[in-house]
């Protein structure tokens, strides 16, 4: 799964990489957590996925049919696996897919001993770049009237390197697939369900970090503070 992401290089390399038509500015954020407004790009209708756009949506994502916000489960995540399968997913899928902006994430990491403390690592991109997550989105509308627009991030099953920790990942998207998932009028849902497999080993790494990531004052220079030397794909 994915609870924990980081947004950190500037908005103006943002937009060039993701080339959305907004400007947004925003600050560094290390530790993004469920029901926190995220940065999520996702396009016009008819082109093809390449007329994009920047949108705040919350974390945590509600299905049309839900009846209270406030009961229904927290979908921060869907596997892809069973996107197709699932009644909550299945429009979205069809209709409302996007791209969750990042360039790191967390995962924790049991304790050798009996009893340990989980370790948290970062896991990031091996050259420091960006990474656009599959995710999928919806409006929910409440009985007054009032809109909120909501999102998840997809996982599918954990690399060899991200196996060491977990045994699910975000669907990290590559580049040149951005617009076949985005572009919802050419590409259907099995395809883009095809485009949704775990990154390749040799472009992330993952660095252990300390504790701090569990608070919410997690900022710059916690993250500094890491315990270890990247583990990479054949090392460690």
């Amino acid at each position: 799964m994915c609870g924990r992401y980081a947004i950190t290089l500037p908005p103006e390399a943002v937009r060039a990489f993701f080339g959305f038509a907004e400007t947004p500015n925003f600050p560094p954020r290390y530790n993004i957590a469920p029901t926190q407004p995220i940065p999520v790009v996702f396009a016009e209708p008819r082109s093809a996925g390449r007329r994009r756009h920047f949108r705040l949506m919350r974390w945590g994502f509600l299905p049309g049919f839900a009846k209270d916000p406030q009961t229904f489960p927290l979908l921060v995540n869907a596997r892809a696996e069973t996107l197709a399968m699932r009644a909550s997913f299945r429009a979205a899928l069809t209709r409302r897919r996007c791209l969750i902006i990042a360039d790191g994430f967390y995962q924790w990491r049991q304790g050798g001993a009996r009893g340990a403390p989980k370790r948290p690592y970062l896991v990031r991109p091996v050259d420091r770049g960006l990474m656009g997550f599959a995710g999928l989105y919806e409006t929910y509308c409440d009985p007054t009237g009032g809109e909120i627009d909501t999102a998840l991030i997809i996982t599918t099953a954990a690399n060899t390197l991200m196996s060491r920790l977990h045994g699910r990942m975000p669907a990290i998207l590559e580049r040149e697939d951005f617009a076949a998932w985005l572009d919802v009028d050419g590409v259907d849902a099995d395809a883009a369900v095809r485009l949704l497999r775990p990154a390749t080993d040799s472009k992330l790494e993952l660095i252990e970090i300390g504790p701090a990531v569990n608070r919410a004052a997690y900022d710059d220079e916690s993250l500094q503070r890491a315990v270890g030397e990247p583990i990479r794909a054949g090392v460690g």
